[in-house]
This record gives C-alpha cells, sequence and structure tokens, in this order.
C-alpha cells in the first residue's frame, strides 16, 4: 500500500473507515526505535489498535481489568502472563485475562492487534 492509500485509509476520527476492505498488515509501518499505534476502533465497550514494534521495543508489564486479546500479524512476539512466556509467531493469538499482570518482550520487528473487551465487567471488583 502506498503512501497516498495509506492515508485514504484514515477517518476523521483517527480509526479505519467503516465498511471498506483492507488489509491489516498494511495499516500500521515500522519506525525506527519506536512502537507505533493506530486504533483500527474504539468504542466505550472495547478497542481494536494495530501496534508495530522495532527491534528492542516491546510493552511493559501492566494489569488490565479487562480481557485482552493479542494476535501476531507480523514476525514474532513473546507475550508473557503472570510470569509465563508464550512465542506467537505470525497469526497466532493468545487471550490476556483480566487482573493478570502481562508484558510483551522484545523479540525482533513485529506487528500485533490488541483487541480490548470492557464489557461484561462491570459488577467485577478490580
Amino acid at each position: 500500500m502506498d503512501t497516498t492509500e495509506l492515508e485514504k485509509a484514515v477517518s476523521k476520527d483517527g480509526e479505519v473507515p467503516k465498511g471498506e476492505s483492507h488489509i491489516v498488515v498494511e495499516l500500521i509501518q515500522y519506525e525506527h526505535d519506536s512502537v507505533v499505534s493506530k486504533s483500527i476502533m474504539k468504542r466505550a465497550t472495547g478497542s481494536i489498535n494495530a501496534m508495530s514494534f522495532d527491534n528492542g521495543e516491546g510493552m511493559n508489564e501492566k494489569i488490565s481489568p479487562f480481557d485482552t486479546y493479542a494476535q501476531v500479524i507480523d514476525g514474532h512476539a513473546v507475550i508473557v502472563i503472570d510470569g509465563k512466556a508464550t512465542q506467537l509467531e505470525t497469526g497466532q493469538g493468545i487471550v490476556i485475562p483480566a487482573h493478570k499482570s502481562s508484558h510483551i518482550q522484545p523479540d525482533g520487528r513485529f506487528k500485533l492487534l490488541l483487541t480490548v473487551i470492557k464489557s461484561g465487567y462491570e459488577d467485577q471488583p478490580i
């Protein structure tokens, strides 16, 4: 996808336009020594974000009050949930349970989709 097509692939609110096809892995590019995030969809009940991680970049440990689905769409990544490391290759995904510590270890360049589901937790203790 060239730059002109990329610019057209984003709506005014920064999300991917509804009803138009796209190639997920091309929605986001790698940037030197950076982590890049692009919102595909964001609602009160959850969000979908495409992310790219350059060599040596990862995500710090955190605990989310919501379930998160992580799917590698380019390269490979190591996702650690409650101290257990799981190697994911392109096309593989994993559910990161709510209220569990997790982080992403650097393991070369990779891209992933993160889908956060917020509904259903209104009555759960945090």
